[in-house]
Parts: C-alpha cells; structure tokens; sequence
C-alpha cells in the first residue's frame, strides 16, 4: 500500500472517508486543500475508494502544516497513517511541521517527533450582539496591506492562501490595524482567519463577520486568549471541544498574540 499524490478525482473519496470517520463531508474545505496543498492517500485495497489520507500545506521555504489525517475504520491500526505522515514529513524536508491533534491522534505524533505547544478549542453558537462600526468590507485594493500585516504576524508567507479569501469565503472585513474573513463548512459559517495589532479591533472584526453570517458560527480559539473566550461565551458562543496545537522541527513563526483565530485548523 504505496502513497500517492491525490487528484480532483478523488474528491468523492476524501468525503466518503470522512464520513466513514464521523466527520462532516467538508467538500469545500477540501477542494481549497487540494488547490493550495500537497494531498496525499493510500488507495484501500479492496478496491473501494481510499484507506488513508493526509494534506501537507508548505508555507514559503519554513513551514509547514498537515491536515486530514484520516483512515478508514476497516483498515485502523495497520500502520497507514504513520506511513502517510512519513512521507509527508519527508516532502516537508527542514521546514518547521504544525498540526492540531485530538487526543486520539496525539500518540501517534509524539511518536514521530511532534511536541504540544498550546491548546485550542472549538467554539460555536449564534452569534448575539449589534455591528461595531469599526469595520468594512474589504476589496482586492486592500490585499496589499492585507498580505503585509499578515506576514509580520503569522511569521511567513501564506499569501497565496489569502489570495483565496475573495472567492473561497463569504466575507472579508477590514478595520484599522486588522483583516478578518468567514467562510460557510457545511452547518456552520467558520471566522478565521482574524489578525488584528489588539484585541478590540479582534473583537470588532469578529462580531461583525459573525453578524453577517447566517445561523451558527465557528471560532477555533487559542486557549490563551482566555478574554477572547469569554467576550464569545458573553455573545452566545461556546460549546468548547479542546484539541492539542502541536510542532515539530522547532519553534511556530509569528506573534501568536496576534493571531486571533486560525483561517482552519488544516491551515495552522
């Protein structure tokens, strides 16, 4: 059972395997992976779709993250999604490796070298509040300043990511100091990613996206940004379902103080 690099082909597959795991099908998401990432997957060999996969997403030449990991229930414990991560560990060459683990999968990823750095949780609601006002929609002409604040605080090049928030999301908001931007996953609306120099412009970019979000939204916060979390419980979001950040082959790039919330958890 060989990894192979993935194609749009193989779409349908990603989403039944997901399904298989309990996960939602996510096609949207996984169409963005696809584009912007390295997809790989173990074919099952009884013929019906995949046995495993994994998505390796290079940022610029140091770093690095891995998403998806996922291997179908009949094929579990045979060593497929440590063959899987081999491999793109290999792909990732000296780039510093992030990923979010469950406590399922953390086990695994101590044994190839990762390291827990933080904690994150799930948090989700309805959104309760009124606009800020400090706030607006942003357009193609604000990318620039988009792209040079994001590269100060997230510590490396993921431009070509942010290139996709127009056409991939719902909304993309600016403000003074800060960009956010939601995009629909299946039931819910995901906010993410929000950078911002301080916390209330944060809080001003996120509750304003979430606004215009229709029904229940998403925010994966750092479990550092303890203020942050309770501002959300206040407007009705929570909920939390905790998962591990962790790192391998150094220390993250950036200042995650100001990274408010992440654009997906695939994503770092």
């Amino acid at each position: 059972m060989t990894p192979r690099r993935l194609t749009a082909d193989d779409l349908d597959d990603c989403a039944r395997l997901a399904k298989d795991r309990g996960w939602g099908p996510e096609r949207h998401k996984w169409r963005l992976l696809f584009e912007i990432g390295e997809p790989y997957g173990i074919d099952a060999p009884d013929g019906d779709g995949l046995a495993a996969t994994n998505i390796l997403t290079c940022y610029g030449d140091d770093h690095a993250t891995i998403s998806m990991v996922l291997t179908a229930s009949r094929y579990g414990r045979q060593g497929l999604a440590r063959r899987l991560m081999e491999h793109v560990l290999e792909r990732a060459g000296d780039r510093i490796v992030s990923l979010y683990a469950t406590e399922y999968g953390r086990p695994l990823y101590e044994r190839l070298g990762f390291r827990v750095v933080g904690r994150a949780a799930i948090h989700t609601g309805v959104f309760a509040g009124a606009l800020s006002g400090r706030t607006r929609p942003a357009t193609p002409a604000d990318l620039d300043a988009i792209l040079a604040l994001d590269a100060e605080v997230f510590g490396t090049d993921r431009s070509a990511l942010l290139r996709r928030m127009f056409t991939f999301g719902e909304q993309v908001r600016v403000a003074d100091g800060g960009f956010g931007h939601c995009w629909r996953n299946d039931g819910n609306t995901v906010i993410g990613p929000v950078v911002a120099r301080e916390e209330e412009t944060a809080r001003a970019l996120i509750g304003d996206l979430a606004l215009g979000a229709d029904g229940e939204v998403r925010m994966d916060f750092d479990l550092a940004h303890e203020s942050m979390i309770a501002w959300a419980g206040e407007h009705g979001i929570g909920s939390p379902w905790p998962v591990s950040r962790m790192v391998r082959g150094g220390d993250l790039p950036g200042d995650p103080a100001r990274q408010f919330l992440p654009f997906m958890q695939a994503l770092g």
